[in-house]
């Protein structure tokens, strides 16, 4: 006996552990997260004071623990640069390959025209001493192009004969003026001029070869000026003078001046670089795998107390949690590249896609957090954090819908503009200036707001992976050319009807508890598709003969209840979105087919009554928009029956049906809190009032009556 209980107890006690399962997996999922993130942070020590040009100093006076080198500021910088490169000659190459080319030229020409000359008999001392001509010739036109033949630049020649270049024939640089130069003209003009000193009985012969062999081949380079500039600019020392140890950097209460401004920054550098290597790494690491833990932490409680439906299932926690995850590595990956700026990353995408299939305050609460952390992986300081979760402010309160296309860009517009004018913002209170704005980071802005159409493909592909329903879907649900709408049309046209009018008052109240109206309207057109398979059998569709006549309760109930599972085989065989599929299995809950029960309790007396024969297989609802739904339906079928009702009459059955489902435990698992149960059972009556066109009582004899 005691080896049965201890048995059992093991049983038991396995059961309850497989039943903890799922809360242990969703606890070292968040546990996953948080390792995965503080791996991605910087193993560096984070310095401690937080500065601005400008500012105050609140800190304590601060001394400096060591000697360091004060930086020059980039302004600073850029002006020795900019004095260097005016100084700066450009540079001019001479290619030696143009004179040979051109020497192998006039060779060969020469060469053409003393044959022809010797046919003709014209230029008789050419043809008798060639060698002579050609040679002097030749050297001629060696020396113009080792002189060099220049293309002037434009700009260059401008600026007058004084303007000193560089003439770079192979590793030799040699300064000259321009006016020093010597262009095609002017070698032209030297030809004219010496060779009629040249002692040649028939210089005439020379000059039109020599002419056509001349050709600049000292040419402008753009690259070689660059890059000696460049290796000029490489020598300009980034620090000028020291500050000692023990010497006070800032007073408490002082005011960070640019002077004080370059001294911190020098400070912060090789504080970085000389006390990292005095700390341990674990040590960081620690302090980040706690910071972590405590915005990951109060994300999971948030999710417990007030997005239950979120924390309840895995794969919606995971939903979540892979925001945190993505956005650190692509911030990780950013910072690590020094090309680009944290500045592009679409933060807003997360409040768009979380908004879209959740609601305002858990978007809010998730891209809080996801900005928090990547605010510890990017070195943008807290005027990053600060913009991103103003971004994401904009889109929560801008309406913003993936389905309506002007109001999903007049939102990004508002992100942009709220980017530009606080980044602007922030940099007057930093700089004091305009002329100090980076206005290439609105080149980030736009690239960053451009990403954020990523939102609107995302949607889709997000849906279909974690089994959302984004609006877009639901409008596309909502054509009643659908297959499924179709054939309820033409088999149950009084089904559709039904499903239209129940739609019409779910949306209603939905809307009235900030529900989602469109995904109950559009869930009323699909709850009652399996009544296509027996439509005659339900009283809608009727317009004769009922065949129900001919069967026992039994058979009648069993086909009423068929309905529903027929209805979740259908839409699954459509391919529904779960989601809608599980207001088709909830409409009825687990309440009874009262008709055909009672009346198979009256003819069997005394009989024991299978109860689950006459009952819906359920599950009962859960959402809100579920509980909604299952009201709407039960109370717009029940009221029709009504004929000509009173105010008071009607009023009456609408309490007595939404009493009975509480009695009956039909909202026991509903997320509809009692509030909201009271604002949607007035939205049901007012509606189903105006439905049955009930009118003000008025005295006997008053007026207005009609």
């Amino acid at each position: 006996m005691r080896i049965f209980a201890l048995m059992s107890e093991v049983t038991k006690s396995a059961k309850s552990s497989l039943r903890q399962l799922p809360q242990v997996v969703k606890y070292l999922m968040a546990l996953a997260v948080v390792a995965f993130i503080s791996l991605l942070y910087p193993n560096h020590l984070k310095f401690k004071y937080d500065f601005e040009k400008g500012q105050v100093w609140h800190y304590d006076d601060l001394e400096a623990p060591f000697d360091f080198a004060v930086q020059k500021s980039a302004a600073e910088i850029n002006t020795e640069r900019e004095e260097l490169e005016r100084g700066f000659p450009p540079c001019y190459e001479l290619d030696q390959r143009i004179a040979k080319s051109q020497q192998a030229l006039f060779e060969r020409e020469f060469a053409n025209q003393l044959e022809q000359v010797k046919d003709q008999g014209d230029f008789p001392d050419v043809s008798r001493h060639s060698q002579k001509y050609l040679k002097y010739g030749s050297a001629l036109l060696r020396r113009l192009f080792d002189r060099g033949i220049v293309r002037l630049d434009a700009g260059h020649a401008a600026k007058g004969e004084d303007f000193v270049v560089q003439v770079i024939n192979g590793h030799v640089a040699e300064r000259r003026t321009i006016g020093n130069l010597m262009p095609v003209d002017a070698a032209k003009a030297l030809l004219s001029d010496s060779l009629p000193y040249s002692r040649l009985q028939e210089p005439d012969f020379l000059y039109p070869l020599l002419e056509g062999a001349i050709q600049p081949n000292v040419f402008y380079s753009d690259s070689l000026t660059n890059k000696f500039k460049a290796e000029l600019s490489s020598g300009i020392s980034r620090y000028r003078g020291m500050v000692r140890k023990g010497e006070l950097i800032i007073a408490r209460n002082g005011i960070v001046t640019d002077e004080i401004y370059q001294r911190l920054l020098s400070f912060k550098e090789q504080y970085e670089e000389h006390v990292v290597e005095q700390r341990t790494n674990i040590s960081v690491f620690a302090g980040y795998l706690l910071l972590t833990l405590l915005v990951v932490g109060m994300l999971i409680l948030y999710l417990q107390r007030f997005a239950k439906e979120v924390f309840r299932l895995p794969g919606k926690l995971a939903f979540v949690l892979m925001w945190l995850v993505v956005y650190s590595y692509v911030g990780y990956v950013v910072e690590k590249n020094n090309v680009l700026s944290a500045y592009m990353i679409p933060f807003c995408i997360v409040p768009i896609v979380i908004k879209t299939f959740y609601n305002e305050r858990l978007a809010l609460i998730v891209h809080i957090s996801v900005v928090l952390i990547a605010s510890f992986i990017t070195s943008l300081g807290y005027e990053f954090a600060f913009m991103q979760i103003l971004a994401g402010l904009v889109v929560l309160i801008s309406y913003v819908s993936t389905s309506d296309w002007s109001r999903f860009f007049n939102t990004l517009l508002f992100i942009f503009l709220t980017y530009g004018f606080g980044y602007l913002g922030l940099t007057l209170i930093q700089e004091g200036s305009l002329s100090s704005v980076n206005w290439s980071v609105y080149s980030w802005i736009f690239l960053n707001v451009f990403l954020t159409l990523l939102a609107y493909p995302l949607i889709p592909l997000l849906e279909r992976v974690f089994g959302f329903i984004s609006p877009i879907t639901l409008q596309e649900l909502s054509d009643m050319n659908k297959p499924l709408l179709r054939e309820l049309a033409i088999k149950a046209p009084g089904t559709l009807q039904h499903s239209l009018q129940v739609g019409n008052i779910a949306e209603q109240a939905a809307r009235r508890i900030g529900a989602d109206a469109l995904l109950v309207k559009v869930a009323a057109l699909y709850h009652d598709i399996g009544k296509a398979q027996h439509p005659k059998f339900f009283i809608e569709n009727q317009s004769g003969e009922n065949p129900h006549q001919g069967l026992t309760e039994l058979e009648s109930a069993q086909i009423i209840i068929s309905h529903v599972p027929d209805g979740v085989q259908m839409a699954k065989k459509a391919g529904l979105p779960r989601i809608v599929i599980d207001f088709i299995r909830t409409h009825h809950g687990t309440t009874r087919t009262e008709y055909f029960y009672r009346n198979y309790v009256k003819k069997h007396p005394g009989e024991a009554v299978d109860e689950a024969a006459f009952r819906y297989p359920g599950a009962r609802p859960r959402t809100k928009e579920e509980s909604i739904f299952m009201l709407a339906d039960s109370i717009e079928a029940a009221c029709k029956s009504l004929a000509n009702p009173t105010e008071a009459e009607l009023f009456e059955k609408i309490d007595k049906i939404i009493q009975e489902k509480i009695n009956q435990g039909q909202l026991e698992h509903s997320a509809l809190s009692f509030d909201e149960l009271e604002t949607c059972k007035s939205v049901f009556k007012q509606f189903m009032k105006s439905a049955h066109h009930v009118r003000i009582a008025y005295p006997e004899g008053g007026e207005g009556r009609g």
